[in-house]
């Protein structure tokens, strides 16, 4: 088999590995195969059931809402980065909507794309809202007491606040109050300029003749729909995750609740927990080094709870306790998780390259500060690889440079020894050996940038930042495919352009194989983010650069050699 035809082999191997690999990746998030499914489970959709009450020992039942989306008052609060809705029931948050990020239109219904399969976006998509009770999904923040006839979710607070608008201001209250079971509970929620984190002050005043020792629940409730508007492009991890200092970040899926499989850490005194999807998250973060009980529960069908309950201290008649904790909901922006709580960060999901992924994201974030353009950055940092990897990559394009100048010994060596393989073989390693040739030598600038390639395509997929930053012209968001499909075929352009500057094939079928390589792959890089395709497209035009420049100082100390005989 020639070298050429096992070049070619080699590149489907990688990238249809690569496929199947991204492909497997969705069904073990919970997506559906690209090759479709044998077996759906089917899910009714039902929303009757509200999370359940957990009780001192999280008992098995307890009472619950007649309907989670039911919402009879709602009072919504407007900040400069979002717009959130309570309810009176429980003072509980039933909508949290993004102001500054829409909803994107999928990348199958604009540009090329959309032409062709007769799709156009919704004309009003809104922004993104996380917490939602409507259109029949369930998605709330709860708090409430427990270890005696206290104020839950489930019961009426009063709204004492009248400002219910940021405006100018640095920061807000918002105040609700419950009196129930000899305790009076004052939620007091604070709302920052410039932030997403909400501030959640729960005080309790025991008005009985008697010490009362309540406990104090962060609950966090959901169905198990994806994400309104999630791209069909790829499947995205969705449902609960906890973190503690034992067993750092753990994600659960729907089904291990429901099945009760679910693995975590149950007693801590540290961590936090969440509910994460793509870009978004929304997490509780109550006091570290208090002692908790983490807890899971499926409520009704399709409905499911993560919350941790902590233990107050003693609060004699007549005195208070407050209990602080914090409510994050918004995008996944690293630096403001990392400043919130320990961990919290690892939302992200890198996949199994984070520990390559992550410096990355660092790099492209340190060049976008400079540039100011994420596509630029991305240019620029294909460039910083290119660099990094040149003596390695310089001495296999100086092969494939040399291989190219005895192709045609090679024809007259296959001529000569047609009928004896072997003989055909050592007479080749001979010849590689005397112009030092590396056979494989022309594979390794390849190889080499895979594991960046793999890195770089999860940094644009995991990350906010990332999410609808344009670049130039037609490209308006870099974590999606391009719409016209022009990135792609101009890195086809530049793969043919490489094949010109290689050796030629000895046999005419696998020059044919070879010319077919570089509509194979820009088809399958259809599908793939524009800054993913833009990474490539760089680096073949580097790679082309530097392969004529080798190609053309091979030829020029070649010609001196035989200048001098």
């Amino acid at each position: 088999m020639g070298r050429e035809v096992q070049r070619a082999l080699l590149w489907v191997i990688l990238f249809g590995s690569l496929f199947m690999l991204w492909d497997n990746y969705q069904v073990w998030k919970g997506g559906e195969s690209f090759f479709g499914s044998a077996k759906q489970e089917a899910i009714e959709a039902d929303r009757s059931a509200a999370a359940g009450v957990p009780t001192a020992t999280v008992a098995k039942t307890a009472p619950v809402l007649d309907d989670a989306t039911a919402v009879k008052e709602p009072i919504v609060v407007t900040t400069d980065r979002m717009k959130v809705t309570f309810d009176r029931m429980g003072a509980r948050i039933v909508g949290s909507e993004m102001l500054l990020f829409p909803q994107q239109a999928d990348w199958t219904e604009v540009g090329l794309a959309g032409m062709v399969l007769g799709r156009e976006p919704s004309p009003n998509l809104g922004n993104v809202k996380l917490f939602d009770v409507e259109g029949g999904h369930a998605y709330l923040a709860q708090t409430g007491l427990v270890g005696g006839d206290y104020p839950t979710h489930n019961d009426e607070f009063k709204l004492v606040s009248q400002d219910l608008t940021l405006g100018d201001k640095e920061s807000m209250k918002v105040v609700f109050e419950a009196d129930k079971g000899g305790l009076k509970v004052t939620k007091t929620f604070t709302f920052k300029r410039g932030y997403y984190g909400i501030d959640v002050d729960t005080a309790v005043t025991n008005t009985t003749d008697k010490a009362v020792t309540p406990q104090i629940y962060y609950q966090l409730t959901r169905d198990s729909s994806k994400p309104a508007g999630e791209s069909s492009m790829y499947s995205t991890f969705t449902g609960p995750a906890f973190y503690t200092d034992e067993e750092n970040f753990q994600k659960l899926s729907f089904s291990e609740i429901r099945d009760k499989d679910a693995k975590y850490v149950e007693d801590t005194n540290n961590g936090w927990l969440a509910m994460v999807q793509h870009h978004f998250v929304s997490a509780w973060v109550p006091p570290q080094g208090e002692v908790r009980h983490n807890y899971t529960r499926a409520l009704g069908h399709d409905l499911f709870a993560v919350g941790t309950l902590i233990s107050l201290k003693e609060i004699a008649p007549g005195a208070t306790q407050t209990n602080h904790a914090v409510l994050y909901s918004g995008p996944q922006e690293q630096a403001r998780l990392e400043q919130l709580a320990p961990g919290l960060e690892l939302v992200v999901d890198y996949g199994w390259l984070t520990f390559l992924a992550k410096p990355i994201y660092w790099l492209l974030d340190f060049l976008y500060g400079i540039v100011g353009n994420w596509g630029w950055a991305i240019v620029l940092l294909t460039c910083i690889v290119k660099a990094v990897l040149y003596p390695i990559s310089a001495a296999g394009y100086r092969s494939m440079a040399r291989m190219k100048e005895v192709t045609p010994r090679l024809k007259a060596l296959q001529e000569k020894y047609k009928d004896d393989k072997q003989r055909l073989n050592q007479a080749m390693m001979e010849l590689y050996k005397t112009e030092k040739i590396n056979p494989v030598g022309g594979c390794l600038p390849i190889m080499l940038q895979i594991p960046v390639f793999l890195a770089l395509y999860w940094v644009l997929q995991g990350s906010v930042e990332l999410r609808g930053a344009e670049w130039i012209l037609w490209v308006h968001d870099l974590a999606m495919p391009d719409p016209w499909f022009v990135l792609p075929a101009l890195m086809a352009a530049t793969m043919f352009l490489q094949i010109l500057l290689n050796p030629k094939p000895t046999d005419p079928m696998q020059a044919k194989v070879m010319y077919i390589m570089p509509v194979v792959f820009s088809v399958m890089f259809f599908i793939f983010a524009a800054g993913l395709v833009l990474y490539w497209l760089t680096n073949n035009i580097l790679s082309i650069a530097q392969q004529w420049w080798i190609n053309k100082t091979i030829a020029e100390e070649r010609a001196q050699r035989l200048a001098k005989r």
